[in-house]
């Protein structure tokens, strides 16, 4: 049986933590920054974790499940 590859897409988009957690970057800032507020801005620099419902999903794309 071959190993499952990995999706490329996924592998740019999502990182593991050392824990064995998933993070990932919020949406909605690449553009159209000037109508967005300073506050809302700063919070969408933060990582975050991936939701429980999204991570087999994930696991799978990653090709670690």
């Amino acid at each position: 049986m071959p190993k499952m590859k990995t999706n490329s897409g996924a592998k740019k988009r999502f990182k593991v933590t050392g824990s064995g957690q998933i993070k990932r970057q919020k949406a909605n800032r690449s553009h159209i920054l000037t109508s967005k507020s300073r506050k809302r801005k700063r919070q969408l620099r933060n990582d975050i974790l991936v939701h429980p419902a999204d991570l087999n999903n994930v696991l799978h794309a990653l090709a670690m499940r």
